[in-house]
């Protein structure tokens, strides 16, 4: 039986090129970066190297890149720090409502510690309400975290329409750039952002590993005591071998942007024309057009996601119904409660998240096999039944 894997927006596979830079700092070469001797400077040596790299690839400085865990770590890094560092000037933070649970979560501890939390409403197709987001700005706001992309439904967000709105004022602008890094290009000064978090493990590097793009002249409260690792944001023994691999990893998706992006855009585009001729009473979830060029999220009436996984893996397609941080969660996706496809519909998702090496003859395929669960499910629904 073929394997096709359609669930690049939870994680990748390590790139042969990526895991063969970072062999050799498991072993000839596993000194410490902090170390005076040869074996640490030689560690501190790829650390820079790596440090310049992912700048690179972000059009940032290599002092502004704060190498993190991943992208969980650096959400919190970005979201706690800024809040801590700037309460004496306001306790007000704006957000979305669909963001990542990596920043809900954050947002929601904030609240238990004092500060107040404006949640902004998106449109049916995920698409941040701007003029809430406008009247939400007060005078005591001081930190604004909005995504980029969605991880869910793919939309993505008008960042640089949010830098305009806020210029001038001092309000600390962060974004989650996590599914959008590597798929799309994501300049920091285009964006207009003061922070950026990053992970890895979505664009072909190893897990564990990530960074925050910190704005020079934007100061952070550190999270954790320790040396003085990070400029003291992060401090503790850097993981060299992570960081190598991820640096390799923006470097590879640098280069290969435009390539892969227009590869990824035509299987999507595809897929999702397949899908709707194909398959009736099926509605795409979130923007036709704003989308991240991977992402092509269906919701199915009166068909539920989670069978429809099981169904399609069954069959060798690995897909999700959603995030694959709260897909266990048996309640509906707060980002398609946000949207509001439906009540047949809210329950009945997937999410095919394509990658640089999935084919037109894989997307065949797969909806092939989607059209024939789709049929068998729905032959035994109650629902259907009563249409």
């Amino acid at each position: 039986m073929k394997r096709i894997y359609l669930d690049h927006s939870a994680t990748t596979h390590v790139d042969t090129r990526v895991l063969e830079v970072m062999l050799p700092y498991f072993t000839e070469k596993f000194g410490n970066a902090s170390s005076l001797h040869s074996f640490g400077q030689e560690a501190a040596e790829a650390l820079v190297s790596s440090r310049e790299q992912v700048a690179a690839a972000l059009g940032a400085e290599p002092h502004e890149i704060i190498f993190t865990s991943g992208g969980t770590e650096s959400d919190n890094m970005a979201i706690k720090g800024a809040a801590y560092m700037h309460s004496s000037r306001g306790r007000h933070v704006i957000t979305s409502v669909i963001e990542h649970p990596a920043v809900l979560r954050t947002c929601e501890q904030l609240e238990r510690e004092g500060f107040e939390v404006t949640y902004i409403p998106v449109d049916r197709e995920g698409i941040l309400d701007m003029k809430f987001l406008e009247d939400a700005i007060r005078e005591d706001t001081i930190l604004m975290s909005i995504m980029h992309a969605n991880n869910e439904i793919g939309t993505i967000q008008p960042i640089k329409e949010i830098s305009n709105l806020i210029a001038g004022r001092e309000i600390v602008l962060h974004t989650d750039a996590v599914q959008s890094v590597g798929k799309m290009p994501t300049d920091v000064h285009e964006l207009g952002v003061d922070m950026l978090s990053i992970s890895s493990h979505k664009l072909y590097g190893p897990k564990g590993v990530g960074a925050l793009y910190l704005r020079n002249g934007v100061n952070l409260s550190p999270l954790v005591q320790g040396g003085g690792h990070e400029r003291g944001l992060r401090p503790g023994t850097e993981n060299i071998p992570g960081i190598v691999g991820f640096a390799k990893a923006m470097s590879i998706a640098r280069v290969q942007l435009e390539k892969d992006s227009t590869h990824m855009q035509h299987l999507r585009d595809s897929m999702i024309e397949k899908i709707h001729s194909r398959i009736p009473h099926v509605k795409l979830n979130g923007h036709e057009k704003k989308r991240l060029p991977n992402n092509v999220n269906m919701s199915f009436r009166h068909v539920e996601g989670e069978s429809l996984l099981m169904l399609l893996d069954m069959n060798g397609v690995a897909v999700s119904t959603g995030s694959a941080c709260s897909s266990k969660s048996q309640n509906a996706s707060h980002v398609l409660t946000a949207i509001d496809p439906g009540v047949d519909y809210i329950h009945g998702s997937l999410r095919f998240t394509l990658g640089r090496e999935n084919t037109l003859e894989e997307v065949d395929l797969v909806v092939d096999l989607l059209e024939e669960a789709v049929m068998k499910l729905r032959q035994i629904s109650p629902f259907e039944q009563e249409v």
